[in-house]
């Protein structure tokens, strides 16, 4: 048991306190509890309580007693939310921040915010780990009310502190041209001179000395392969583009040689495709994806295409969908959701050329990608469209060919889905169901959509044959998982 040192007297950073409606107002006197954290919930925080309301506590472990200042609150509100700034009593487990400025007992004690995004960087690893596996079996037992056995593997070479794994990174602007990040479920913004959960590469650039007056966000894509990097401009809104970009390519030609530049200017409508003004080099990056169970392969995503940001995590988890899969020569494999085509490459060279994938991604610079990706592979398909109706089509009309959004007459073996934050949902799941697969492979990000679409599954009459949960976000609460589902 350890006891930190008392940060009583120190001057706590002043910060809204949000009502159940979500106003802010500065409080006089920001309130401080005296808490024993519970179990590590999803989300990063501990479940505490107070006179009985139930307060979520970020930077704890459970089985610690903390003093923590309110964060979040109102008469009316369901729950409160906190921050820890002193350990009273401490875990076995906690071990000095390995960030700085996002080590909340620091932070509260030089009177300002912790920045967001390392919420587990004072516990040991191993430990985190620990807490994932309990906060994953938690979730799914309390929504779809089934019980999993789980453990969470790390990334091989992966650094005993958690640091250096992250090859995409975002930093907002101040006002003042540097960068910085934001508090959480804040609009504060601390400044930033290093990111350690990012590559060594990223420090490299040295982005920090740089100013980006005129723009909001800086947006940082650094290989895992050790190709170039690329650097995203988001300018302000009614900036003057051309003024800009000459002086953000005098700005950013002090960055290494190689390094790409580009501006990127969102459309009007979220499904807009966004302008982009190449400054320097190319505007989209290379990533090469080793496989245990295929040939490697190379793969070009352009510069706001999504990728998965731990440098070990597009082999990883192309390996354990392989496995999961167990695709055979010939089959028919639905990849939904499917970006860039990481996994439906792979696949595709799996089932051969009698088999067929069908990529199916809704993301127009995603598809376009993933076209360049699969070219070449017949047995491959790209389908842009949102995956609820592309299904639908698929039901109504299985005769049609591919590119009339029909299967070609040809039944599903295997279907591969790997949705946003948010879950696939009831539509998607059920119409996953009625096409009758053999399997289902489910990739996830997120333990409770996970489990929501789980427990839909479950009900008709699927059952989770195996899952694997993966750390690819050390030092924070994310986690990734496979699963293998089969009907009953």
């Amino acid at each position: 048991m350890t006891t930190i040192r008392d940060t009583s007297n120190v001057d706590v950073a002043r910060q809204p306190v949000h009502g159940a409606s979500g106003a802010a107002g500065l409080p006089e006197m920001p309130q401080i509890l005296e808490l024993e954290a519970g179990p590590m919930a999803h989300g990063g925080h501990c479940v505490a309580r107070h006179e009985g309301r139930v307060v979520f506590v970020r930077h704890a472990i459970p089985g610690e007693v903390v003093r923590a200042v309110v964060t979040e609150a109102g008469e009316g509100a369901r729950f409160w939310r906190a921050d820890a700034i002193e350990v009273l009593h401490g875990s076995e487990f906690r071990r000095t921040h390995q960030w700085k400025l996002a080590d909340s007992l620091r932070a509260h004690a030089a009177g300002r915010l912790p920045v967001g995004g390392a919420e587990y960087g004072h516990i040991v690893l191993p430990h985190q780990r620990r807490l994932k596996a309990q906060v994953f079996r938690d979730t799914v037992a309390r929504i779809a009310g089934l019980q999993l056995e789980v453990h969470v593997t790390g990334a091989p070479g992966d650094d005993p502190s958690g640091l250096h794994w992250r090859t995409r990174n975002a930093f907002a602007v101040t006002p003042t041209g540097r960068l910085a990040m934001h508090a959480h479920r804040s609009t504060v913004l601390v400044p930033v001179r290093n990111m350690p959960l990012g590559v060594p590469g990223l420090d490299a650039l040295k982005l920090w000395e740089l100013d980006f007056t005129g723009i909001t966000r800086v947006d940082v894509a650094t290989p895992a392969s050790g190709e170039p990097a690329l650097v995203l401009l988001t300018p302000a809104d009614a900036a003057d583009l051309s003024q800009l970009g000459g002086r953000m390519h005098r700005q950013t030609s002090r960055l290494p040689d190689g390094t790409s530049v580009a501006l990127i200017v969102p459309g009007e409508n979220p499904n807009d495709r966004p302008e982009v003004h190449r400054l320097r080099g190319r505007t989209w990056t290379q990533e090469t994806v080793a496989s245990a169970l295929g040939a490697d392969r190379a793969f070009r995503i352009t510069g706001d295409g999504f990728w998965q940001v731990h440098r070990s995590a597009p082999s990883m988890l192309v390996d354990a969908a392989l496995a999961a899969a167990d695709p055979q020569p010939g089959q028919v494999i639905a990849d939904l959701y499917a970006g860039a085509g990481l996994f439906s490459a792979f696949l595709a060279d799996q089932v051969g050329a009698e088999g067929l994938v069908l990529s199916v991604e809704a993301a127009p610079g995603a598809s376009r990608d993933a076209r360049r990706n699969l070219h070449g592979v017949a047995q491959a398909a790209v389908l842009n469209g949102m995956t609820d109706r592309v299904l639908g089509g698929w039901l109504a009309k299985p005769d049609q060919p591919v590119a009339d959004c029909g299967l070609g007459g040809r039944s599903i073996d295997t279907v591969v889905l790997d949705p946003p934050r948010a879950g696939a949902g009831k539509t998607a799941v059920e119409r996953i169901h009625r096409l009758d697969p053999e399997r289902i492979v489910y990739v996830s990000c997120d333990p409770a959509s996970f489990a929501r679409d789980l427990g839909l599954l479950s009900q008709a009459g699927w059952t989770a044959e195996k899952v694997d949960v993966y750390d690819l976000y050390p030092d924070t609460h994310h986690m990734e998982s496979v699963a293998l589902l089969t009907k009953s």
